[in-house]
């Protein structure tokens, strides 16, 4: 099974095993990360799954599209590394990817 690495707001960083074909988010949730509060179930509406893509992995995903670019605009903590993480979706290709959970709005 892939694998990612997850650092927390509390600055702690894990290894979690992720399904492939299930959203970023489904995974973190999953794994025990509730900062993620996900409010709009992943319907890419609230931005409440904000993360940060490691710089060197952020190349592997394509770009933030229609209100999911929007979403990120608004967020106070938005960066070029931004993504929420209920719009990716995981795959073997992102074996190894690595995201830190952004700050709460």
């Amino acid at each position: 099974m892939p694998h990612l690495t997850v650092t927390s707001r509390d600055g702690k960083t894990r290894e979690v095993e992720a399904e492939g074909g299930r959203s970023l988010m489904q995974t973190l949730r999953d794994a025990g990360y509730y900062e993620i509060l996900a409010l709009c179930g992943g319907s890419c509406s609230c931005a409440t799954c904000h993360v940060y893509v490691d710089e060197a992995d952020h190349a592997r995903l394509s770009p933030p599209e229609g209100a999911e670019g929007d979403l990120l605009e608004s967020s106070m903590h938005h960066t070029p590394l931004s993504r929420l993480s209920c719009q990716i979706k995981f795959s073997a290709a992102l074996e190894g990817l690595r995201v830190t959970i952004a700050p709460e709005d």
